[in-house]
């Protein structure tokens, strides 16, 4: 009976990193579809946003490949098997992402520099770096429990780069107010995206009774 009380919740988490996973695969290929391949294509919607991006590319180039291996390198990092298996690769792949971390904050603040966007780039990009900077921290101290929680806030603010842009089809968010929206939607994806970490890492305090 003891084994099957333990294999119960096991099972469970394992079920939920398979569905969490799977959803956030679909919301990455969903985005590639209406945001990337849509902007290569020249979507009308989108034009003006092209000439800003062509315009861009000096800084645009590094903080795009930054942020994508951010964010190929971090369910790598989450995999158990790979980091059990592959300790030292597991390591090294952990100071790649924290590079691209900074590297991508900056270019992303830099880029944002003079537009109506800045407040909401700044704010993610400080996010971001604290969470990394914290979950480096932790792991160089071995408080390794510590360190798989601040990843998992870091990571939440990685995908708010794909996040934010599901509402990228809502030709309000490409009107005059566009920019507004834009910025307000990357702090409120933001904050949301740490808030629902920060209720997954608590979920059993939240919802079991201490007997």
């Amino acid at each position: 009976m003891a084994t099957t009380t333990q294999l119960a919740p096991s099972s469970t988490r394992s079920r939920f990193k398979t569905v969490l996973w799977i959803s956030l695969g679909l919301t990455a290929f969903f985005v590639f579809i209406t945001s990337e391949v849509l902007l290569v294509a020249d979507y009308p919607m989108y034009h003006a946003y092209r000439l800003q991006v062509i315009a861009d590319r000096q800084l645009l180039i590094p903080h795009v490949l930054a942020g994508v291996i951010a964010l190929v390198a971090g369910p790598i990092q989450f995999w158990t098997r790979f980091r059990e298996r592959h300790l030292k690769l597991h390591r090294v792949l952990g100071r790649v992402y924290v590079g691209c971390v900074f590297i991508g904050a900056f270019t992303g603040i830099a880029l944002a520099n003079g537009r109506p966007g800045l407040p909401g780039t700044a704010m993610q990009a400080g996010a971001w770096i604290v969470c990394t900077t914290a979950a480096f921290m932790t792991a160089r101290n071995r408080q390794i429990v510590v360190h798989r929680q601040w990843m998992a806030r870091s990571y939440a603010v990685t995908f708010t780069f794909v996040s934010s842009r599901v509402l990228n089809l809502w030709p309000r968010y490409w009107s005059h107010l566009g920019d507004t929206f834009a910025a307000v939607g990357v702090i409120a994806f933001t904050l949301a995206s740490l808030l629902l970490v920060d209720l997954g890492l608590n979920w059993r305090e939240l919802t079991t009774r201490r007997a």
